[in-house]
């Protein structure tokens, strides 16, 4: 393929921000797995401006190191010149998508599917019957699909849950928590119109953004009006609260302020939700954190809030490390993502020495998935207090 130059269009304020200080490097995953320069925030940023500034060419070696990037932003809270990272990497592979350097076709069409949120429900569940007939190969690492889902019904009108589509495939039983959980603080919930499915996340960190344009602006169709969005999926809640961004428009951005991570939710209903029905010891759990919920949402602080009545917090020692799901990440990146999440799994080991029993909770569907098919067993934080009131 000719390597062609290829305009990135990155904001140059932006690009310039960087002061190559090197802080961001113990923060990143792929520069902890690799010990290459060049899959590191610094390094990256360096390519990028030999492509916008330099007119370098986009060779293979660039478009290689820009998909290598798990998107994690584990890099910007380190950052001490508050380098948009995040921003940087959308806008290039928003460029590469364009140019047809990334993304082939049959991942265009993956990505399109979860738009259709009955072909995602349908193929999940034929999904879930191949692996009981023991049609899927274990070596994918797929984890127990569920064959039935609890149907949801509103509870109120005081807030929104948004359901998504992998999540409300996969888990939404999460979702019925959700709404036990809230019902039982004196809230009520409803859900989404027609449209209210999926967010566009994964458009937006594959580069496809009129994709994720045209997903966000259905979604914030399916839930009008002024009241709270929760969402219990840490990425889909980083991706509708950048939606003023994504969308660009004054009521994206009224929307986006509306969504609420279902932990900063409920931690504004502390003092309303019931104490443990049980006498039993609190269990014990620990957090693995969900890089859009930590760096992106910076929400993490609510998860310890509201599971403090309900369970003991164990915490890790790795300071907010990927795990290396990062969306789609684990499927097109596997050997990477096994090498990152491995140092995740060695951190949930030294967690467990003192607690041998402790349950792992995640709050993204992603991470639950990836450390699921290392034969972790992870449930949503939500999850564990519904248990507590039952």
């Amino acid at each position: 393929m000719s390597e062609r130059p290829i305009r990135l269009g990155l904001v140059e304020d932006e690009l310039a921000q960087c002061v190559a200080c090197g802080l961001c490097l113990p923060h990143c995953p792929t520069f902890r797995a690799t010990g290459e320069e060049a899959a590191s925030p610094r390094g990256r940023i360096a390519a990028m401006r030999a492509v916008q500034w330099e007119g370098a060419p986009v060779d293979a070696a660039f478009v290689g190191f820009m998909s290598s990037c798990v998107q994690c932003r584990g890099c910007e809270p380190a950052c001490p010149s508050g380098v948009p990272f995040g921003r940087l990497m959308e806008g290039t592979r928003q460029a590469l998508a364009t140019a047809r350097r990334t993304v082939p076709w049959w991942q265009r069409l993956g990505y399109r599917a979860l738009g259709h949120h009955r072909l995602v429900l349908a193929g999940s569940r034929v999904a879930a019957v191949a692996q009981r007939a023991g049609l899927v190969p274990k070596r994918l690492g797929v984890p127990p699909l569920p064959l039935r889902t609890p149907r949801l019904r509103a509870t109120g009108t005081g807030a929104w849950l948004f359901t998504g589509c992998v999540m409300d495939a996969w888990q939404r039983d999460v979702h019925a928590a959700v709404l036990r959980v809230a019902s039982a603080a004196g809230h009520g919930l409803a859900l989404p119109e027609a449209g209210g499915d999926c967010c566009g996340a994964l458009h937006v960190h594959a580069g496809l953004h009129g994709d994720a344009r045209r997903l966000a602006e259905r979604v914030m169709r399916s839930m009008p009006g002024t009241a709270p969005i929760v969402v219990d999926s840490a990425g889909c809640g980083a991706a509708l609260k950048d939606y003023g961004h994504v969308v660009g428009t004054p009521e994206a951005a009224a929307f986006a302020a509306r969504v609420l991570d279902v932990h900063e939710y409920l931690q504004g209903l502390l003092d309303r939700l019931p104490a443990r029905r049980t006498t039993a010891p609190l269990p014990t759990v620990v957090v693995q954190d969900p890089c859009h919920l930590r760096h992106v949402q910076q929400a993490h602080g609510a998860v310890r809030a509201v599971l403090a009545p309900y369970a003991r917090v164990v915490e890790l020692d790795d300071d907010g490390l990927c795990c290396g799901a990062g969306g789609a990440y684990s499927a097109l990146q596997p050997e990477l993502a096994g090498d990152i999440r491995a140092r995740k799994l060695a951190a949930i080991d030294r967690a467990r020495l003192g607690a041998p029993d402790a349950v792992v909770v995640s709050a993204n569907p992603g991470c639950s998935v990836h450390l699921a098919a290392a034969g972790v067993t992870v449930r949503h934080p939500v999850q564990i207090i519904a248990e507590g009131l039952a």
